[in-house]
């Protein structure tokens, strides 16, 4: 049956920023529909909040809205553009709740528009826990023993039924959020008290604990004439009781029976069916008692889920475009496969190769948070690996991760751990509660000699994984046996062996004796004939021959499938003598998210993928992070979904033999990779590698700026302990000190005496001659400027400068900024503006820049500068309508600015404020105070002719809820009290009831401001935490002292953070957010789509060639 031909316009919900739970896979999600929509030429109109996404780029839909995703702007958004429809199953839980929100409002009755892709029934049916109870039961399968609960006193009745342990799901929330595993009355009150306040319609689901169970989910399409397949089984590696987003998954599930297999495949299409998902792809997620086999039914999805990109990336299936596709009424059996170019979509996949998913945390940034893996996700980001068996695919992902692994334990035969804990008493906590390190823990079990039997037991990871991972702790004997004579003692058998079980060089290479590095394995495994080969990804198991090169690595087999000319079509038939003559250009990404390095570089690395096409270049990516837009198979012309080491790059690079290697785009990771893949023969293109560790290396750098004239703070570098305190005492307090080499600012510390100093260094002592700690005075009360620029070795243009609305010592990722600036003189820009090319040319940029400055006074210094794609790239291009990735990709390829037609927009009309989003609420009790360290996950974007309303929008889409009435509670250092003042006078006079502490109140009433008194923690009750927790509060400004936290203050925040109540931590935000709530005061926010702005500045242009 052919598309709806009564649909012409539809409105696609975006997921928003990225937070736990809910990363880009949704951007990739939303990207293809956006594209796959617009091909049947629907017009599309797209929300989303979020500046660093390829969906929010003007060109992915006719009209395009960066703005909040709350129920009343998207209101004003279908009254403007009056679409036939929204589809809302492709932008997470953040899309399906506002889209429900709208239709329970009445909203999508009133403009006559269709929810398409899942209907609100479905949704209530899937979504509401009694409702997808009886709808189980209804078609004879088991959910657990559960009860529901609307308040607290509903959930102990519930409890008294249940019994503990039980688990505590929240309805209407992603990511597990403000549930968890109750173990005893306490924890029981703590997690329903949370659960209630963030779930969407305060509902809880109290269920037994089946704590231990196997996990499964499938991944399920099925459209209107009840054509429906498994695109996908997924199995998690770890027990129930870990989320399915913190456990590691495998593709294909490998431990089931085939019956049990059929039999989850016949429930699944059974609930599918029982709920009412006929348009679209879903996710059932299931239990299986390992002692008696009982099956349950732990939830399903009626949307695209967080896993459905995992399982497009591991079978080649499109989901999400298929899902946009049957949502406008096309059948399975009318679309094709686009592995294959020959088969329909309603052909199952089969997968002849193995995928593993690890997660990656972040516990570092957060070291009061605690690490147990619950029911409630934690981790940031993930890697994906595909080998020829689960053991090449593992090790693969461990390697890929970043975290400093270099497969399944980094030394042959050597423990993780120190020689204190190396027996078996110490090992078991370490299994039996599941933590970040756990899969650590297990090898060090096997060396002491813990037999799988045993490990089972306290773990309940089943133990042909065990089984698995003990063989790879076995063979690791033969490699060090071996290796003890060298290199050289590694013959070919052992060689082919130990890669076919998916060890890495740098691993061999520890086994060998010192000095041995992976480049020297490398060369020997290479002078043995023992190279990968890269197999295609074909959906069909090789039945059907695969058309599009998407590709793995692989030691398990020897037939290679890479093209050894360029792939046929590549070329634009538009431009036949494009410079780019169909040569290969590998584009290298960032790897798995993490905080400091995000979405926003992959957004980078497509748009460099997308330029080099548009010249005839063939694109080639290499990342191993199935989120991405960058991963799916159609952004590049070929794709390897590999590790981003040395190891692995290299055997792409030798294998594919490129014109050239992009090594700027994917931030710190594939920087990190540059030296030696140029050593060893890799063809970099744009800034040299010389440049790179100029601007890197401090020593270099301060020489470099002392001789243009750039002025920088005192600072020196220090290889000891003993240095580095008599640098900061020559310099003088306060210092910024800091590990060379790091991402989003890690172990960055301000640091106010000798005292804190000679604590930080017990706590940070990895520093070294070669890797020395970085000792900078500190700036205080400076305004801190992020400026990106883009140049062609020759001449430089300046993207953006940003003004950073949090003064400095906020990490630059975690602090709101404005572009324009909204305080900063035109003399202080110029100044900006010429200090930056001058630095640009002297470090030889080909390329994009970006440049740190604070400014003090009439004063600039720069404190770093960056010769690589930014995390503000995708926010400035946004800003100024200009793709600087797309730009500075062409250049790096030859091109001139001139030539790709650049212009500098230094002042748009409107103003464009980022404002970072935090995931403090998956972290009880973290304080919630910003510093050099950098913290937050995601970002958002506000857009508006004022400043005020811009950094209102921002607040809101990142989550804050600003009141517009109740109490704002004020608690400020004593050095901020005069300052805060009229602050707060302007709040009293917008009708807010101020409460304060006894100091602060003191202060405000001496100025003649109204103002509550209330007890601080220690002097009585009610007190201020007792205000937070009865929500009686709307919002908090509380600034720390920084030089002794006190404790009021930290659980004052950390409080804020748990119950979800706004809260400003520097004067300067709280400037902001005054000044955003009295433009808010005076008249409603407007929606414009970022099309209509960017139209602004080709009138300013027009009119300024006029003149």
């Amino acid at each position: 049956m052919p598309r709806r031909e009564d649909l012409k316009s539809i409105l696609i919900l975006g997921s928003g920023p990225i937070v736990i739970g809910q990363a880009c896979e949704f951007d990739y999600s939303g990207v293809q529909a956006c594209k796959s929509l617009r091909a049947d030429g629907y017009r599309i109109v797209l929300i989303n909040s979020n500046p660093a996404t390829i969906m929010t780029d003007p060109e992915m839909a006719d009209r395009t809205y960066i703005e909040p995703i709350t129920p009343d702007v998207v209101a004003k958004i279908i009254e403007q553009e009056r679409p036939d429809a929204i589809l809302p199953t492709l932008g997470g839980q953040t899309a399906l709740n506002c889209a429900m929100q709208l239709h329970d409002q009445g909203v999508l009755d009133k403009f006559d528009v269709e929810m398409i892709g899942a209907t609100p029934e479905a949704i209530i049916k899937a979504e509401g826990r009694q409702e997808f109870r009886e709808a189980m039961g209804k078609i004879g399968l088991n959910c657990c023993r559960s009860k529901l609960a609307y308040s607290m006193s509903e959930a102990r009745t519930a409890l008294d039924d249940i019994g503990l342990p039980c688990v505590i799901r929240p309805g209407f929330t992603m990511g597990g959020s403000g549930g968890g595993i109750a173990y005893n009355l306490e924890e029981f009150e703590d997690i329903c008290t949370r659960g209630l306040m963030m779930s969407l319609n305060s509902e809880l689901l109290i269920e037994e604990s089946i704590v231990g169970w196997k996990e499964y989910e499938l991944e399920v399409v099925r459209d209107k004439n009840d054509n429906c397949i498994i695109v996908c089984s997924i199995e998690n590696f770890d027990a129930m009781g870990v989320h399915t987003g913190d456990s590691i998954t495998v593709a294909p599930a490998q431990t089931l029976s085939d019956r049990e297999y059929q039999l989850l495949r016949d429930a699944s299409i059974a609930t599918l069916r029982e709920i009412g998902v006929d348009t679209g792809g879903s996710n059932v997620q299931f239990a299986i008692n390992p002692r008696d086999g009982r099956i349950i039914v732990i939830e399903m999805n009626p949307r695209v889920s967080r896993s459905s990109a995992l399982a497009s990336k591991a079978t080649g299936f499109p989901i999400a475009k298929i899902a946009a596709k049957l949502a406008v009424g096309y059948t399975l059996d009318e679309l094709d496969n686009d592995i294959t170019k020959i088969t329909k979509a309603c052909f199952e996949p089969t997968i002849d190769y193995c995928v593993v998913k690890f997660p990656r945390w972040a516990f570092e940034k957060f070291p009061t948070a605690d690490p147990v893996l619950t029911t409630q996700m934690k981790s940031v980001g993930e890697c994906m690996a595909i080998g020829g068996t689960f053991k090449e695919a593992m090790q693969k992902a461990l390697r890929g991760l970043e975290t400093g692994r270099n497969g399944y334990g980094n030394v042959p035969g050597k423990p993780n751990c120190s020689a204190d804990e190396f027996d078996v008493e110490s090992i078991r906590p370490h299994l039996a509660t599941p933590r970040d390190d756990r899969i650590d823990w297990i090898r060090n079990a096997m060396l002491v000699g813990m037999s799988v039997e045993d490990i089972f037991e306290y773990t309940n990871i089943d133990p042909w994984f065990l089984d698995q991972l003990e063989e790879l702790v076995e063979h690791e004997k033969l490699i060090v046996a071996a290796a003890a004579k060298g290199v050289a003692g590694i013959d070919e058998h052992l060689m082919r062996h130990t890669k076919q079980f998916g060890f890495s060089d740098r691993q061999i290479a520890a086994a060998c004796p010192d000095g041995t590095t992976d480049w020297d394995v490398r060369a020997h495994r290479k002078t043995l004939g023992i190279i990968p080969a890269f197999k295609r990804v074909d959906t069909c198991a090789g039945e059907y021959p695969s058309q599009t090169p998407y590709l793995y690595s692989t030691y398990a087999g020897t037939e290679d499938e890479v093209e050894s000319a360029p792939t046929a079509g590549v070329i634009p038939t538009s431009t036949p003598t494009a410079p780019g003559n169909g040569k290969r250009v590998v584009v290298l990404g960032g790897g798995p998210n993490r905080i400091g390095q995000g979405i926003e570089f992959d957004y980078c690395c497509v748009h460099a993928a997308m330029a080099l096409r548009e010249l005839g270049y063939e694109t080639v990516m290499v990342n191993s992070n199935p989120e991405t837009v960058s991963t799916d198979f159609d952004t590049s012309d070929m794709l390897f979904f590999e590790p981003l080491t040395h190891e692995d790059v290299m055997n792409v690079i030798d294998r594919i033999e490129p014109h050239g290697v992009i090594v700027q785009f994917g931030g710190q990771t594939p920087l990190n990779l540059a030296r030696g893949l140029k050593d060893h023969g890799a063809p970099l293109v744009g800034t040299s590698v010389d440049s790179i560790d100029t601007a890197e290396d401090r020593e270099l750098f301060s020489k470099l700026i002392t001789k243009i004239g750039i002025d920088q703070p005192p600072n020196g570098l220090a290889a000891t302990a003993e240095q580095a305190l008599a640098a900061a005492a020559t310099i003088g307090y306060p210092v910024l000190v800091r590990p060379s080499f790091v991402l989003g600012g890690r172990a960055m510390e301000i640091v106010y005496d000798k005292t804190t100093l000679a604590d930080y260094l017990k706590r940070n002592p990895h520093f070294s001659k070669e890797s020395p700690l970085l000792v900078d005075k500190f700036l205080d009360a400076a305004i801190e400027v992020d400026v990106d620029a883009i140049s062609d070795g020759n001449e430089v243009i300046i993207g953006g400068i940003m003004e950073h609305i949090e003064e400095a010592g906020i990490h630059s990722g975690d602090s709101s900024c404005s572009l324009p600036p909204y305080t900063l003189s035109d003399g202080i820009i110029q100044d900006i503006s010429e200090k930056t090319r001058t630095l640009a040319k002297a470090l030889n940029v080909v390329g994009l820049m970006n440049v740190q400055w604070a400014v003090r006074g009439a004063k600039v210094f720069i404190i770093e500068a960056n010769p690589r794609a930014s995390r503000t790239v995708p926010f400035v291009s946004k800003a100024i309508g200009q793709p600087l990735a797309k730009m500075a990709a062409r250049v790096m390829l030859g091109e001139t600015l001139k030539d790709v037609g650049v212009i500098e927009r230094l002042e748009p009309p409107f103003f464009s404020v980022k404002a970072p989003v935090f995931p403090f609420g998956k972290f009880q009790g973290v304080d919630t105070v910003l510093g050099p360290e950098m913290k937050s996950t995601g970002e958002v974007m506000g857009i508006d002719a004022r400043f005020g309303c811009a950094f209102a929008k921002a607040m809101v889409g990142a989550g804050n809820t600003l009141p517009r009435d109740g109490k704002v509670f004020v608690s400020v250092r004593d050095e901020d009290k005069r300052l805060i003042l009229p602050l707060i006078d302007r709040m009293a006079g917008l009708g807010y009831e101020i409460v304060a502490t006894a100091g602060t109140a003191r202060a405000l009433q001496n100025a003649g401001i109204t103002v509550e008194r209330v007890f601080k923690i220690h002097e009585g009750r009610p007190h201020v935490l007792d205000l937070i927790v009865n929500r009686e509060c709307r919002l908090i400004i509380n600034t720390p002292s920084g030089r002794r936290e006190r404790s009021d203050d930290r659980l004052i925040r950390s409080s804020a953070a748990t119950h979800c109540i706004p809260c400003i931590t520097t004067l300067a935000a709280a400037s902001a957010t005054i000044q955003g709530l009295e433009m808010w005061m005076k008249q409603p926010l407007e929606v414009t789509a970022v099309q209509d702005h960017h139209k602004a500045f080709a009138v300013e242009e027009t009119e300024e060639q006029m003149q």
